[in-house]
């Protein structure tokens, strides 16, 4: 497939951890392969501004797929409503706080679309977080100008015409796949909840279900096992030694990037993460870059 050079589209959704900053360099990976396949993809920024004939999407977020899916399907009455939203009455935390009840007790596909787009953009750092028993709890975000993400959710409409939607589990879909006889022509790109860095950093997921270290585990085995029928598969995650154990026998590039979860600017650390690619053609090595 040949590589065109064309300017960044941003997601329409803020997302924390998402890889809009590091596309350029997830593209380098990518050859002819005419398949993208994303098991996590979070708000989307890698499959949007790729040129695969065939993009096949999952998360097993349900409010964000089912977002996806109605932008899809009837992206010009969902923007209209959407847009009506963001007016400066309602960006104050009783407003916010009446929104999210109503989003709980929400059953109307519609109706959790717009509210989940609207929580994204007021809540407090664009977190996506639910508790135990699966209720969304992001705080108030207290901005002075919410943007509407108008021009973004168009390309997104334009990008998701080519796109096949799944909400499941990593593993079902990965499996899905191996039953496949040949993967030549497909990468999967997997950008999962990070394994964690100590023990005390222990958010593992923006979803009920939690990802565990076992998690990890299972999803390294799925890739090693997916190159082997020929797909080409990486995986992003912190660079630490736990990884860098499960992903043995993979290129790995390691980069640093900058933390944007703190609201203090000061903390806002650099990183290191890794990305790891499975290949049955590529041989081990390693590079270090800063982004």
């Amino acid at each position: 497939m040949k590589t065109v050079n064309f300017p960044l589209v941003r997601p329409f959704l803020k997302w924390p951890g998402g890889k809009y900053r590091l596309v350029s360099t997830l593209k380098s990976y990518l050859g002819n392969e005419s398949c993208l396949v994303e098991p996590f993809v979070g708000a989307g920024a890698l499959f949007l501004n790729t040129q695969h004939t065939r993009v096949v999407v999952n998360d097993v977020n349900t409010d964000l797929i089912n977002l996806f899916c109605q932008l899809q399907n009837n992206s010009l009455n969902l923007t209209k409503e959407a847009k009506k939203l963001f007016v400066t009455k309602n960006n104050q935390a009783k407003v916010y706080y009446r929104f999210r009840e109503r989003f709980n007790d929400s059953q109307d596909l519609w109706e959790r679309a717009l509210l989940f787009l609207f929580l994204n953009r007021h809540g407090y750092n664009g977190l996506c977080r639910y508790n135990a028993k699966g209720f969304y709890n992001v705080p108030f975000g207290a901005y002075k100008r919410p943007y509407f993400p108008e021009y973004e959710m168009q390309a997104f409409s334009k990008r998701a015409q080519h796109v096949t939607f799944h909400c499941q589990d990593y593993a079902d879909l990965l499996n899905q796949l191996l039953q496949s006889p040949k993967l030549e022509k497909m990468t999967i790109y997997c950008d999962p909840p990070y394994a964690p860095l100590s023990e005390t950093a222990n958010f593992t997921g923006y979803a009920a279900k939690r990802f565990t270290l076992e998690d990890q585990k299972r999803l390294a085995q799925l890739a090693k096992a997916l190159a082997k029928k020929g797909a080409k598969v990486l995986i992003s995650n912190h660079d630490t030694p736990f990884t860098r154990e499960i992903y043995r026998g993979a290129r790995c590039q390691e980069i640093e990037v900058s933390r944007t979860i703190s609201c203090k600017t000061h903390t806002r650390n650099k990183v290191s993460e890794i990305i790891a690619c499975f290949s049955p053609a590529v041989s081990r090595s390693s590079k270090r870059q800063k982004v």
